[in-house]
């Protein structure tokens, strides 16, 4: 009897979840494969470097020390950056507040903002500019939401003028640009990852809020595959069949819900929680960045000092658009940003691997020394796009309670992630059972794509059918006669 009832329950949960949630999986099936070819808009590193002017050392009369005591600096900043604002060269200092100051490199006086047409003028630098136009000043769009680009806020919008209807965002804070759009992205991102992370700008706007919204639905969404699959097995008869020889007791758009559904469960199922775990429930999975004291550890200087002066930089970084200033170890060092590349062009000694392996013991200085290695190829762990996954690479392991990984830059010092225990197991609860990013799909993107393009096809036949039965039964619901 109650086992009975308890099945009466699953059955009458998973009709009622399904009907409020299989729209929901449609959509995120269609928006995931157009997320597969094209991304949410975001300024690649290529792009950026493209659009900045050659730095004019006849604009530069401030040393970065000097610039620093200009700014009235107690500490070492986060970030020190030398490159041009349009025509004037200027460094930017970014706290460890995430606040950014601007200052001119050739008296120290503050850049308190930046009009419309200098925004122009910077946005003409870039090599796509054809006619740029003013578009107006946003403070918060659907493309630059999120919180990493409050300190830049507000934005002048400039339009390129180009085939590819490319818009730049350029800081009126700091003249920075700060993000690219075309007209693709934009059109596709509302098919895409608009719907698919329910980006909607008034809810992403908080993230806390949006989080919690994305945690809740998807949690329903897996009650719903959860019930419907463990359904789907205790209906299934591929032995011991029924009269009719078939597997499934089903006709019609219930058949196709019973079998699509069952087979594809485990794959849909993946897709859900994966999809859950995304957004980190209850901070199970440690922080993919290094914390503020093991970045000033690693650099071993928090003074505000960087003692050559402007000669001395000058003649080891001429032919540069950016020059970023700070420590590795102790001891100097000088970044600097061309056309094609980012090299280390200042310090006080080679920037080796003995150099790099002793700053890095400095990040968990408990831990003793780390095993470090170069990677020359992707593996599991260290793969993607080459302007955030770049190669060669090192990968320092420690022997700390958490099993932290660093993966450093071997042409610059930079440490570029940082990835524990749980941040590994991660990668495999979300990117390989959302992406299938694993091995031979993670070494040939073609394949993977193939495979997720016939998965997604078995749970859209899932959803779709659902839908239909959905739409069937809230019919027969809405015209059944009331009782007299």
């Amino acid at each position: 009897m109650i086992r009975k009832r308890l099945k009466r329950w699953l059955h009458l949960g998973h009709r009622w979840l399904g009907i409020v949630t299989c729209l929901l999986f449609a959509t995120w099936f269609v928006s995931g494969l157009v997320m597969l070819h094209v991304g949410f808009p975001a300024l690649s590193e290529d792009a950026r470097r493209a659009g900045l002017p050659a730095l004019d050392w006849a604009q530069v009369r401030l040393s970065p020390e000097e610039a620093l005591a200009a700014a009235g600096a107690d500490r070492f900043p986060r970030d020190l950056r030398l490159a041009m604002l349009d025509r004037r060269a200027v460094y930017r200092i970014t706290d460890w507040d995430g606040s950014i100051r601007t200052l001119s490199a050739l008296d120290g006086a503050p850049v308190a903002g930046v009009d419309a047409a200098t925004a122009r003028a910077v946005a003409a630098h870039d090599p796509r500019a054809v006619r740029p136009a003013s578009l107006g000043t946003v403070a918060r769009d659907q493309w630059s939401v999120t919180a990493r680009y409050d300190p830049l806020r507000p934005f002048h919008l400039v339009g390129l003028g180009d085939a590819a209807e490319t818009r730049l965002y350029v800081s009126a804070r700091t003249g920075a640009v700060a993000l690219d759009t075309t007209g693709r992205e934009r059109f596709w991102n509302w098919f895409g990852a608009i719907p698919h992370w329910i980006y909607l700008t008034p809810l992403r706007a908080q993230a806390e809020l949006w989080r919690d919204v994305v945690l809740w639905v998807s949690g329903v969404a897996a009650a719903a595959a959860v019930s419907g699959f463990w359904i789907g097995l205790l209906r299934l008869r591929p032995r011991r069949r029924y009269r009719d020889g078939r597997a499934t007791p089903y006709r019609g758009w219930m058949a196709w819900h019973h079998l699509a559904g069952t087979v594809g469960g485990v794959t849909l199922l993946a897709f859900i929680a994966s999809g859950w775990l995304s957004v980190n429930p209850n901070r199970w999975f440690g922080p993919r960045a290094p914390s503020q004291e093991m970045l000033e550890r690693y650099a071993g200087a928090t003074a505000p000092r960087f003692a050559p002066g402007v000669a001395a930089l000058r003649a080891a970084c001429p032919e540069v658009v950016e020059l970023r200033f700070g420590h590795l170890g102790g001891r100097r060092l000088a970044v600097a940003a061309s056309r094609g590349d980012t090299v280390s062009c200042f310090g006080d000694d080679a920037l080796g691997l003995a150099r790099l392996t002793a700053a890095a013991r400095l990040l968990l200085p408990e831990a003793g020394a780390p095993r470090v290695t170069r990677l020359e190829e992707e593996d599991a762990y260290w793969y993607g796009p080459r302007d955030t996954r770049p190669l060669p690479v090192l990968r320092a392991v420690f022997a700390d309670p958490d099993a932290t990984w660093f993966h450093i830059d071997p042409r610059t010092g930079e440490i570029l992630n940082r990835a524990d225990r749980s941040a590994r197991l991660y990668r495999w609860l979300f990117s390989a059972a959302h992406t299938w990013d694993l091995g031979i799909l993670l070494r040939h993107p073609p394949a993977r794509d193939i495979v997720v393009w016939l998965l997604s096809a078995l749970g859209l036949a899932t959803a779709l059918s659902g839908i239909v039965l959905g739409w069937r039964r809230l019919r027969r619901r809405a015209v059944r006669p009331v009782p007299a």
